[in-house]
């Protein structure tokens, strides 16, 4: 029996129609090696990656501890006057 995809492991490509009125996503493409090294590098020391959250942008834009706690203790004995 002959093989349907080549040696190289690449599978090929089937084309499905997409339904009417239906805009499929865009594709995904693996980022270049460059890329990735570039992201493991920044990674390694610590900085800010694209599409992660940044903790410490986290904590500076944070309200200080007590501060967001505006409301007052109301006085039983207050009738409201």
């Amino acid at each position: 029996m002959t093989p349907t995809y080549s040696a190289t492991g690449r599978r090929p490509r089937v084309f499905v129609p997409v339904p009417a009125g239906v805009v499929p996503p865009a594709p995904q493409l693996p980022d270049p090696p460059i890329y990735r090294e570039l992201m493991r590098t920044w990674a390694d020391r610590g900085r800010t990656l694209p599409g992660r959250d940044d903790p410490e942008w986290v904590r500076l834009a944070a309200l200080p501890h007590g501060l967001g706690d505006f409301s007052v203790p109301r006085d039983p004995r207050d009738d409201g006057r």
